[in-house]
């Protein structure tokens, strides 16, 4: 059933968590070069050799900038929580957009071929599942941005994953769900005040997911903006005069809702 539900922001308790148990963690990285179609793509997969045995995973998808630091942080920190994390790649290895422009040019060219979107995020899905330290029957996505509307795109052409997360993505897509296709169980969270899904956006998800048949929650942040938990947003937006702004409320009470929802999907909390 739907929940929608606006959060009141006071959690920096959830914050002093959050830091100590990164603090905790010891994570390992590996960079992890593979090919789709004879081009090549870079990831790179977090796991904490604290824990033993495979642990379920997590697929992360990046913003419209592409593969980087923030993605892979974000990675680590899922690991540090006992999960294994691959930060994949949608771009090609090495593409990135540093302005606007360019960004909007390289996730133009990815949602504008949903078959090759497919074939790359079904890719890296196979990697993480083939892992040594996945669990393959517990995979969950988290999209952020671009990010969010690749993972909700599969969650519309029936993929089965644990669960699918979306932080700040699109909402809207030229192909709807139709009923009974969304089988994977979702988590949105979507700033009130974001210029590039406005209310109209989510209202009209909020309906689709619902003649879909879709199991959701879905959370409005009242007054935050595009790309609010991303601590360098506020910093693009001015550099490049565009709305986008950090709210550290948000951000940690996205986070804290996204970590209890993979716990609710894995059937237990992964951490120690």
């Amino acid at each position: 059933m739907a929940q929608i539900r606006n959060m009141i922001l006071s959690a920096a308790t959830l914050g002093l968590m959050f830091s100590s148990v990164i603090a905790l963690a010891e994570v390992r990285t590996e960079v992890v070069d593979y090919q789709v179609d004879g081009e090549p793509f870079r990831g790179l997969i977090a796991y904490d050799d604290a824990f033993e045995g495979p642990r379920p995973g997590v697929i992360v998808v990046h913003e419209w900038w592409g593969h980087n630091e923030y993605q892979r942080e974000r990675a680590k920190a899922l690991a540090a929580l006992g999960y294994t994390a691959f930060a994949i790649d949608m771009y090609g290895a090495g593409k990135q957009g540093s302005n606007p422009d360019e960004a909007g040019a390289l996730m133009g060219a990815v949602m504008s071929d949903p078959a090759a979107l497919e074939k790359r995020f079904n890719t890296a899905l196979k990697l993480l599942r083939e892992h040594p330290r996945t669990e393959q029957a517990k995979v969950a996505a988290l999209g952020y941005c671009f990010g969010g509307g690749v993972v909700l795109h599969m969650a519309r052409q029936g993929i089965e994953l644990a669960g699918i997360g979306s932080m700040h993505g699109i909402l809207s897509s030229p192909v709807p769900a139709g009923s009974g296709s969304v089988r994977t169980p979702l988590q949105i969270y979507t700033g009130g005040a974001d210029p590039f899904v406005p209310t109209e956006q989510v209202n009209g998800f909020v309906s689709e997911m619902l003649r879909a048949g879709a199991r959701f929650d879905l959370i409005a942040f009242p007054g935050a903006q595009h790309a609010f938990s991303n601590p360098a947003a506020t910093d693009a937006g001015k550099r490049f005069g565009i709305p986008l702004a950090y709210d550290a409320d948000a951000d940690r009470e996205s986070w804290a809702g996204f970590t209890r929802f993979l716990e609710a999907v894995f059937s237990g909390p992964a951490a120690r």
